[in-house]
């Protein structure tokens, strides 16, 4: 029988989860979309995990990280709900123990994490115009007629990167559309693209910070070989894509779960979650002037979860 962990990383656009052996190999891994409704991404990620382990797996721990943490870990039981920063540091160092900087991109979220002794020590997530980056990048390259896997290739092919307007997506597509116009290459326009994106996250996400090599780049923007190369160019250093960049924090959430457990029994809910219904629903407390909006999590329709209210009422189940 194998011994195993669980970690699941829920956002706004993607889930991700892996099952992970004692030593942390992947076992099983799967990137979903969330298509705004992560109570559905988690059932689905359950089923196709479960559908790649064994059946006689035996699971020792479960961890959920990602904006639909909390969410998450009521749905399948979870040992432990940490936050990005925790998931995407631990995973990092355990893979390259010698990582001092994580850069981190994905469709929606900006994050860098600096680390020291494997130790995370300084932080920053992103602002409003660092955010949706991933997003952005799919639907340039739709707008293009590009598949999104070949759409960072193109930057490599470059002749003379351009300069595109990058602190705002709303004036970077228009300007790509102006340097179309004039007739510049795709290729010279993309690479800009990519130069634009990682400028716009050194001034907003990266600002102040000491970036020092290793420097790991994770997320799924990661998969773009030009954003990857517009970071070594202003870096000055190489940047390394880990081998499970896409599924980074869902790996941390796995060490971590098991750093909860320590092997000795767990809450874990099963891979059968994917057949369970379950539903969020919210409603205003009136029980005092603040008027909280309690946010509450049902099982076939039995109430699992409640927060939101201040003084307590209605979280204590």
């Amino acid at each position: 029988m194998v011994e195993a962990y669980i970690g699941i990383d829920v956002g706004s656009i993607s889930t991700k989860g892996v099952v992970v052996d004692r030593k942390f190999n992947v076992l099983a891994s799967r990137y979903l979309r969330t298509q705004g409704n992560p109570i559905d991404s988690i059932r689905r990620l359950l089923a196709e995990l479960g559908a790649q382990v064994d059946t006689g797996i035996r699971i020792l721990g479960a961890g959920t990280t990602g904006s639909a943490r909390r969410l998450a870990g009521v749905m399948v039981q979870a040992d432990i709900v940490k936050n990005e920063i925790i998931t995407h540091a631990v995973a990092a160092s355990h893979f390259h123990p010698e990582v001092r900087t994580v850069i981190e991109i994905g469709g929606q979220d900006s994050k860098i994490i600096i680390l020291r002794d494997a130790i995370p020590v300084d932080f920053a997530m992103n602002t409003v115009c660092a955010a949706g980056t991933g997003s952005f990048l799919d639907h340039q390259a739709t707008r293009l007629g590009r598949p999104i896997e070949e759409f960072g290739g193109l930057a490599l092919r470059a002749k003379n990167r351009v300069n595109i307007a990058g602190r705002c997506t709303v004036f970077a597509e228009s300007d790509m559309i102006h340097k179309a116009q004039l007739g510049i290459s795709t290729e010279d326009i993309v690479a800009g693209l990519c130069d634009a994106i990682v400028r716009n996250y050194m001034n907003t996400v990266a600002k102040g910070k000491e970036i020092h090599p290793l420097v790991l780049f994770q997320g799924g923007v990661a998969a773009n070989v030009g954003v990857k190369k517009a970071f070594e160019l202003m870096l000055g250093h190489e940047v390394l894509v880990p081998e499970h960049f896409l599924v980074m924090g869902a790996v941390g959430a796995a060490i971590v779960a098991s750093e909860e457990t320590d092997g000795k029994g767990t809450r874990f809910a099963g891979f059968n979650v994917a057949d369970t219904a379950f539903e969020t629903r919210a409603f205003e407390c009136e029980g005092c002037p603040n008027r909280c909006e309690v946010i509450e999590t049902l099982r076939e329709l039995k109430v699992i979860d409640r927060y939101g209210d201040r003084c307590g009422k209605w979280s204590k189940l």
